[in-house]
């Protein structure tokens, strides 16, 4: 049985989701391009569906990332990914694979043409975080 998702859930969904595409931006930085990369994935992550699309799309600005490192940043994305999933997977299990794939649809797009190896790395990082739960 599924049930609404809470405020909190909506504000761990939108940190993983942005918080994703954040860390991939960073980590292309070496590249010098991490506001393309930071611009590319946003945009991909509003062509989401569903009750993801919707979460993602409330509040965007409300998705407060601290950290003036990658790993700082990391701290906090990759447990909300995890959390994130786990929390689908409970709550609303037809959408934890929307979650997924709009996430992994995003770092997708937004690498597109500009990857590294750091970027590569990021890319793992992230996926391996998705599938945890």
């Amino acid at each position: 049985m599924s049930r609404a998702l809470t405020d909190q859930d909506k504000t761990t969904l939108r940190t993983a989701a942005y918080g994703a595409v954040s860390l991939l931006a960073a980590a292309g930085a070496a590249g010098g391009s991490p506001h393309k990369i930071a611009t590319t994935g946003t945009v991909a992550l509003a062509s989401a569906t569903g009750l993801v699309g919707r979460v993602l799309a409330e509040k965007r600005k409300a998705v407060n990332l601290d950290g003036k490192s990658v790993a700082e940043i990391a701290e906090q994305v990759l447990p909300a990914l995890i959390a994130s999933m786990g929390l689908l997977s409970e709550q609303v299990p037809a959408e934890a694979d929307n979650f997924r794939s709009t996430v992994l649809v995003a770092i997708d797009t937004a690498q597109q043409g500009r990857s590294n190896p750091a970027m590569a790395e990021m890319t793992r990082k992230i996926t391996a975080a998705l599938d945890v739960a």
